[in-house]
């Protein structure tokens, strides 16, 4: 039954052809026939060289729309600043006892925040942090003293994302469910912050092609000056 959706799926779509956003959006949302609410996914490849450092892309974005999820997040803070997160809406705070608990690998979270000083007990998880994507970084704004707008953030539909080997940026903006002006809203939003972190370093076209897709469905190719205009 799957490979025959697909098969239909795949006949609705040129996927030579570069749509207008309009129409990339109606197409995905027609082929998201699956039996749950597909997520959304944006892949945009990018005019950088990833092996160069000062060309590395990574960064945040709220979605006005937000994400169709709610992340459970984690905080490492002491005193009035755990009060701050807990008051925010963050599902778990502490220090010494969740640097133990991600040693013991309870992870429960999708998110983690952190105050610059304890960044220090932070270090300590790094290597189980790191692979998973997890680790604190001031350029996301997850290493802040303001962890009540953090939280918030992460709350409201914060997308982070960097590109990878590839130079590609992947990230999950939605659900099919979504009515079309929100998943646009949602698109144009994630590509113009996108554009706006273009390295020094780097030259030529810096948004070279963008795709949309749903989680069991066909890619569809965008135009980028329909987004950006």
């Amino acid at each position: 039954m799957t490979g025959k959706r697909l098969k239909k799926a795949y006949e609705a779509v040129d996927t030579n052809k570069v749509y207008n956003l309009d129409e990339a959006v109606a197409a995905i949302k027609a082929g998201a026939t699956a039996k749950f609410d597909e997520t959304v996914d944006i892949a945009i490849q990018l005019g950088i060289d990833p092996k160069q450092s000062d060309q590395m892309v990574r960064g945040a974005v709220t979605l006005p729309a937000g994400t169709g999820k709610t992340l459970r997040v984690a905080v490492f803070a002491k005193g009035p600043k755990a009060t701050e997160a807990k008051s925010a809406g963050a599902d778990i705070v502490g220090d010494d006892d969740l640097m133990n608990d991600i040693l013991a690998g309870k992870i429960d979270f999708q998110r983690l925040i952190a105050t610059p000083d304890m960044m220090g007990v932070v270090g300590r998880v790094g290597k189980i942090l790191g692979p998973k994507g997890l680790m604190p970084n001031p350029k996301l704004g997850t290493v802040t003293m303001d962890v009540a707008g953090a939280v918030k953030a992460a709350k409201a539909g914060q997308v982070q994302f960097r590109a990878d080997a590839a130079g590609i940026v992947h990230a999950g903006i939605g659900k099919a469910s979504f009515d079309a002006d929100k998943i646009k809203d949602n698109v144009v939003a994630f590509v113009k912050n996108l554009a706006a972190l273009k390295p020094a370093s780097a030259s030529g076209v810096f948004l070279k092609q963008v795709a949309l897709s749903t989680t069991q469905g066909v890619g569809v190719k965008v135009s980028v000056s329909s987004i950006v205009g």
